[in-house]
């Protein structure tokens, strides 16, 4: 049992995004102790880094603030991350703050531009879907709490469900980014897993 506790951390609710010619860092800036994570432009892979790289004066990395991670979404030609570029709180749910996406982000890894035509013929069909699931409406998340069950049910689960990172509480048929959060839960990126759930809150 203190063994799930200890390994328990909280999500990265702030974080900044580093966007290197190689790679992006989302570095945490909300006062965690955490690593940043380092992925790859070239292949999508991930890794803890204790330090943002140096930039140079030739290279000067682009640097967005976001608010989660909200998973990696691999398609024929390439992998895109989406993340969330704004947030609106939107009231409270036994006690934790709820918010709703205001604007998400997609960062495309490059390799993507290394495609045969014909497949960058249909990346270019699946880009377009990327852009309408950047405006896509409805979506809701918490830093602290799981919106996927009712009260009762989160009641009945007990103290010890609550010991689990946030992503091992929620239900999987309700989460909408439970597909994009596969490659984060391989690499064992508990603080970066954000639970995201669509429909409409009423507070």
């Amino acid at each position: 049992m203190m063994e799930k506790a200890d390994s328990v951390q909280k999500l990265y609710t702030r974080m900044r995004l580093w966007d290197f010619p190689d790679q992006y860092v989302i570095e945490p800036t909300d006062g965690s102790s955490g690593s940043s994570l380092a992925i790859s432009k070239v292949d999508g892979s991930m890794k803890l880094i204790d330090e943002v790289p140096q930039g140079n004066s030739l290279q000067v990395p682009k640097i967005y603030t976001i608010f989660g991670v909200v998973g990696m979404l691999r398609l024929l030609a390439g992998s895109y991350l989406l993340v969330i570029t704004d947030r609106e709180c939107v009231g409270s749910y036994l006690g934790h703050p709820i918010f709703k996406i205001s604007s998400l982000k997609f960062f495309p890894c490059d390799h993507s531009l290394k495609s045969a035509p014909a497949e960058q013929k249909t990346e270019m069909e699946f880009l377009g879907l990327l852009n309408v699931a950047e405006k896509t409406h409805g979506l809701f998340f918490s830093y602290e709490t799981n919106l996927t069950l009712s009260a009762q049910r989160l009641n009945a689960l007990g103290d010890e469900s609550k010991l689990l990172p946030l992503w091992r509480q929620a239900e999987p048929r309700f989460l909408w980014n439970n597909y994009m959060l596969e490659v984060l839960i391989d690499n064992k990126l508990d603080p970066y897993l954000l639970p995201v759930v669509q429909g409409s809150i009423l507070i």
